[in-house]
């Protein structure tokens, strides 16, 4: 009998130390494929922060998106800065797309998610 409960024991305790193990493995798994994701994360802004160096699109499109908020306050200009945004609310959804993704792509992927969700696109 006491050597049964002694089986018993010592199979339980196999178990539960076997389980334990797997447990920590898939943490442990998990856990370097975070890092490597974080990792590749990295190294593509870092890639991309180096290709953009010499650019200048990102001035670019920060002047074309400032002009109408400056002519604004020139009411003379107000009409057509109307005109000109109800000009481009007649234009299909695939040119605001590709504009937003070219915009988002100058500005970097990070901000690009961020105002993806703060307008309600996913």
């Amino acid at each position: 009998m006491i050597g049964l409960v002694t089986a018993i024991t010592n199979l339980a305790g196999t178990w539960v130390s076997a389980k334990a193990e797997s447990t920590k493995a898939t943490a442990e798994a998990k856990a370097t494929a975070l890092k490597t994701a974080a990792q590749s994360t990295a190294d593509w802004e870092r890639i991309m922060a180096e290709a953009s160096k010499n650019s200048l699109k990102d001035e670019w499109l920060t002047a074309v998106f400032s002009i109408p908020l400056i002519l604004v306050f020139i009411p003379e200009m107000v009409p057509h800065i109307q005109a000109g945004f109800t000009a481009l609310s007649t234009l299909p959804d695939w040119y605001h797309e590709i504009l937003m993704v070219i915009v988002l792509a100058s500005f970097g992927v990070k901000a690009g998610k961020g105002m993806m969700e703060m307008i309600g696109r996913k």
